[in-house]
């Protein structure tokens, strides 16, 4: 689990592509501290697991789902990436809950500047726009970020000055693509309201389970 708080950005040294997997190489640094083989870093929103370490890097397998949601198919060398380790137990929860599994891409549509903030209009499959509520959160790239705004088409965000000179929002233009992952919480009450919905077509219920001695 992660928090959308990025500890620092890294650099892609190297994407090795097979026909429908990869192999990222990362130049890091702050979240190689404590970190071993089989330890799991959110790259750009995206959790994955580190397969070899080394005091400049690391080295992670992406696997064909993976490169189907997410937009990490298309970096290349050189493409700054935003890191995060799993959030410690012991750790402050300064976001909130991100699993590092991306539900699609948006396309930047917009940027500009509002006094002393950047605000990003990206726009997004109306599928997964279905889970973003203004003043909701949303995770871009695996930031933690508020949703100002939302419509049938795109979502908005207004990002802090210093949000965007740490993370790898301060190079990205419009018609770039970007990861997101849409509010854990929204998708299993979805989930849980289908199974109620099932059950009551059914004629079988939660009371009439707990009436007959099955709960």
């Amino acid at each position: 689990m992660f928090t959308g708080i990025i500890e620092e950005t890294g650099e892609l040294i190297r994407l090795i592509q097979g026909s429908d997997s990869a192999v990222l190489t990362i130049r890091a640094r702050k979240v190689l501290e404590g970190t071993s083989v089989g330890d799991s870093i959110a790259v750009n929103g995206v959790c994955l697991t580190v397969t070899r370490i080394d005091a400049s890097g690391f080295d992670a397998d992406v696997m064909p789902e993976t490169l189907r949601r997410s937009s990490l198919g298309k970096l290349s060398a050189g493409s700054r990436v935003n890191l995060e380790r799993a959030m410690a137990a012991d750790g402050r929860f300064g976001g909130h809950i991100v699993a590092g599994h991306v539900d699609g891409t948006g396309i930047i549509r917009d940027i500009r500047t509002e006094r002393n903030a950047v605000v990003y209009n990206v726009a997004a499959d109306p599928g997964l726009l279905r889970y973003v509520v203004e003043k909701g959160s949303i995770a871009i790239d695996g930031i933690s970020l508020t949703v100002a705004a939302v419509t049938e088409r795109e979502l908005t965000v207004s990002v802090i000055p210093h949000t965007r000179e740490v993370t790898n929002l301060r190079e990205r233009k419009s018609g770039d693509i970007v990861n997101l992952e849409t509010d854990i919480i929204g998708k299993y009450v979805e989930r849980l309201l289908q199974h109620e919905q099932k059950e009551e077509k059914s004629g079988i219920t939660m009371d009439l389970l707990a009436e007959n001695g099955f709960i």
